[in-house]
């Protein structure tokens, strides 16, 4: 038994294994490749998040998707290259949007050459995915340019808040559904798409992806407030402190609306006030950590993971069917 990927996924199958690790590989050199220049500042800045790493998860998945056609098919690993290109522009962008010092344990690229690069420097993979797209043809180009509008739409959400008298959680699951869980649902299409699958098994896998991505990043939500380890990347507490309403925080505020309990509401108050303050960032963790909406937002994330368990039935049965049903076990230990 094998470790590989995100979560410590367990591959049982030496075949199976091969082929994922094969794949991962060609896909770490085809991003050190697309991120080259002939400007060496622009190599350093587009290869500054490959360089740090990170968990390949999408790359992930669309070799385990591969598996249910031709695994070895032309048009795989340059598949996986251009959903990593296309997240690894996003987070510079996100980093320039949050003002963010730190990713993945290295300086971010706008503390360390200022937005305009971090900027433009995303716009320069986007450009490179494109290009490497162009070569798979034209359904694949439409598959990543609707994915694409998606995230941006799920970003501009983010940004907008909901609209009055849109309730606040639906509003947040359709924002994760775009910023996330689209561009999931891709990698696990894309796999299977371009290994010449059933368009039946690669709209089984799509529904797979769509799913599974919402429930990772809400088990990062949930992590944030549970985690006293830096299991999640980050310090726990850091969206709580910036102020960002994840899910527990959410799920606490439509509580104390519908209950008008006096802690819930105190509680809500301290989560209004500066929580850049060490001794207030702390009670608030504490009373997060004790309430029972982060064990609904526990629940809303094992919800997410048994929808996209379920959606896999169809599948035939085979090592990475199982692979993929134990990311669904790893997301829910994830969540705790």
């Amino acid at each position: 038994m094998t470790v590989v990927g995100p979560f410590g996924l367990s591959v049982r199958d030496q075949a199976l294994e091969a082929d994922v690790q094969a794949g991962l590989t060609a896909v770490e050199e085809g991003l050190l490749e697309a991120t080259k220049s002939e400007v060496p500042f622009i190599t350093e800045a587009a290869q500054h998040l490959v360089r740090a790493g990170g968990k390949r998860f999408r790359p992930l998945l669309v070799m385990l998707a591969a598996q249910f056609g031709d695994p070895y098919a032309p048009g795989v690993v340059p598949a996986a290259v251009v959903v990593e290109l296309t997240h690894l522009a996003t987070l510079y962008h996100d980093d320039v949007m949050d003002e963010a010092s730190v990713r993945r344990g290295v300086a971010s690229a706008n503390t360390r050459w200022g937005n305009s690069v971090a900027v433009l420097t995303g716009d320069f993979l986007f450009a490179r995915a494109s290009q490497i797209l162009a070569d798979l043809g034209p359904e694949a180009v439409r598959v990543q340019a609707l994915a694409f509008e998606r995230l941006v739409t799920g970003q501009i959400l983010e940004t907008a808040g909901p609209s009055d008298g849109r309730d606040p959680v639906e509003h947040y699951l359709d924002v994760l559904g775009g910023k996330t869980g689209s561009l999931v649902a891709v990698s696990c299409r894309f796999g299977a798409m371009m290994s010449g699958a059933d368009e039946t098994v690669v709209d089984v896998l799509t529904q797979y992806g769509e799913r599974l991505g919402v429930a990772f990043q809400l088990a990062d939500d949930v992590l944030d407030i549970a985690s006293d380890s830096h299991e999640s990347g980050k310090t726990p507490g850091t969206d709580l402190r910036e102020g960002i309403p994840t899910l527990p925080v959410l799920r606490l505020r439509e509580r104390a609306a519908r209950l008008g309990l006096p802690e819930d509401a105190a509680l809500c108050e301290l989560l209004d006030s500066d929580l850049t303050d060490d001794a207030r960032h702390a009670e608030a963790l504490a009373a997060l950590r004790a309430h029972p909406a982060l064990e609904q937002a526990r629940r809303d994330t094992v919800r997410y993971v048994e929808e996209a368990r379920s959606a896999l039935a169809p599948l035939r049965e085979c090592e990475a069917k199982t692979a993929l049903l134990e990311l669904c076990d790893a997301v829910v230990h994830r969540a705790g």
